[in-house]
């Protein structure tokens, strides 16, 4: 099951393991399980602190199998092969069973360890979204640390049983002791927020004693990491406030055109992006969003918790996020068959009729990675040709199980209350309602800025966008603006983080004016 290279990366990483460790396999005659048999003797085979031992699934999933610190109540478990994206959540679970301390702050640690009473975990996951491992890896560590903490990860395709019966439409979803907890991508901090409500208080005094700053991020993209790494290049103090680092690349699969990078996908780019600013002295707040600017000599950025930071400029980096169709139904059926992300959610449609609205290249991308899923896909899209490249479009229309409608607008999504059964649309051509049975509908429309809480106080565009000039200046004074969320076309990942850079010179700039003014007043 694992390849040459496989092995040797692992045998390598394996290396580490310095505390005895149990592979407890829960397994039983089917093709997987023999599979995950396979895979689990590749790895006992390659390090002598690993054992592989059988024994009965406690919570009755088979295939699974347990990772267990010899002599302690120390472990994690998997329900599934966590192969594909889920490997690297294997390897980190074998090295922090095994005694390798997990990459997490010292505070963070104490506080998972100060968490009171005990906690059942269950995360559903697919094979093929970017977005699990997240949540997968920072349970697994939170539970090494805590071992009052359980967790299981359970691959949905292969329990789909589950899936259905606890109407998962979305992956990650966390389930606590049972209740659904969470969904969606999420970290150690985040996980941490909802736990721990009690640290709210503390995280807004130690916010609010924060120094001024000279330059103050506002957002954790390619843009505002760039602003940061420059700006603290020069010397100055500089922070970076963001709602999630790493910003709207956490929901980028493939990324191929930044240059000097052959292949990524977004969430190893983000970790590289926040590697590169800890490098620095960088003060990154992260897990707040900033509800308001104050302008001023000294610029206020007040935050959502109430909180309130200060600092001499400002760059707004906040980026942009889906675009929704904006009819009834939509809220309604979110993450109950109206999804965003095909990668992650496209597995739990296996065999179903699902819908992709949109007709630009991640719609029709989306389509065509669906078709290899799902049993059929209808592509409905507004305008009267699709946007697509014409490559995408001629692979689109050479499979059997995609039919597209164009001149098409989507009126309503139907449900039976809990979840997505029908799409109505209209064809704009004649004016004629259809109606298409199907239980999955993927929102692929494009973005939207991030700027409502900007309104009023900077220039915005018709489109919501932060008005800038060639330097990245708003229309407030010291206060600059970068990537998606500006004015400028072309809403690229390498012109975002070069917006960035541009911004920080040009705070920087703006400080050493401001400077000689003052004196020169003096």
């Amino acid at each position: 099951m694992l390849d040459a290279n496989l092995k040797g990366q692992l045998g390598t990483y394996l290396e580490r393991v310095t505390q005895a460790i149990e592979l407890r396999a829960s397994l039983d005659d089917s093709a997987k399980a023999q599979e995950l048999r396979i895979v689990l003797e590749e790895i006992a085979g390659l390090s002598d602190k690993i054992t592989l031992v059988s024994s009965a699934a406690s919570d009755g999933r088979v295939p699974s199998f347990a990772i267990a610190r010899t002599g302690s109540d120390i472990a994690v478990r998997f329900a599934g092969i966590p192969l594909g994206h889920e490997f690297t959540s294997l390897v980190l679970a074998l090295l922090q069973v095994g005694g390798h301390p997990p990459k997490l702050d010292d505070a963070v640690i104490e506080q998972i360890r100060n968490l009171p009473g005990n906690y059942y975990f269950e995360t559903y996951f697919s094979l093929s979204c970017q977005n699990c491992p997240d949540v997968v890896q920072a349970l697994n560590a939170m539970s090494v640390i805590n071992p009052r903490i359980h967790h299981v990860a359970i691959d949905g395709a292969l329990f789909q049983q589950e899936v259905q019966d606890r109407e998962i439409l979305s992956v990650p979803a966390v389930f606590l002791d049972g209740k659904l907890f969470h969904q969606g991508r999420a970290g150690v901090e985040e996980l941490l927020a909802l736990l721990d409500t009690g640290d709210d208080t503390r995280k807004v005094e130690a916010l609010n004693a924060q120094a001024e700053f000279d330059v103050l991020v506002v957002g954790g993209g390619p843009a505002g990491a760039a602003a940061a790494v420059y700006a603290a290049r020069k010397g100055i103090r500089t922070g970076v406030v963001a709602e999630r680092f790493g910003g709207q690349v956490l929901d980028t699969m493939a990324i191929e055109n930044y240059i000097s990078v052959l292949e990524t996908e977004g969430p190893k780019f983000s970790v590289a992006l926040e590697q590169h600013v800890k490098a620095y002295e960088v003060d990154i707040m992260n897990l707040q969003r900033a509800a308001k600017l104050v302008p001023g000599k000294s610029i206020q950025i007040e935050l959502a918790n109430g909180a309130t930071l200060k600092s001499k400029t400002v760059i707004l980096s906040t980026g942009a996020r889906w675009r929704h169709i904006n009819v009834p139904g939509e809220d309604e059926y979110r993450n109950r068959g109206v999804a965003y992300c095909p990668h992650c959610d496209g597995p739990l449609f296996k065999g179903k009729r699902v819908a992709v609205i949109g007709g630009g290249n991640s719609g029709v991308e989306a389509a065509i990675d669906l078709a290899g899923i799902v049993g059929h896909v209808t592509l409905i899209e507004f305008g009267d040709e699709l946007r697509a490249d014409d490559v995408l479009q001629r692979k689109l229309r050479s499979l059997s199980n995609v039919d597209v409608h164009v001149s098409a607008q989507t009126t309503e999504i139907h449900g039976d209350g809990k979840r997505v059964t029908s799409l109505s649309y209209k064809n704009r051509q004649d004016g004629t309602v259809h109606q298409i049975d199907l239980e999955g509908i993927f929102i692929q429309i494009g973005l939207v800025p991030n700027t409502e809480w900007l309104q009023g106080v900077i220039e915005l565009s018709p489109h919501g966008e932060i008005v800038v000039d060639a330097r990245g200046q708003t229309s407030v004074p010291g206060v600059f603006a970068a990537g998606d969320a500006t004015t400028v076309p072309y809403k690229q990942i390498i012109i975002a983080a070069g917006d960035g850079a541009k911004a920080a010179l040009s705070a920087f700039d703006y400080l050493i004016r401001s400077s000689v003014t003052d004196e020169m007043a003096a």
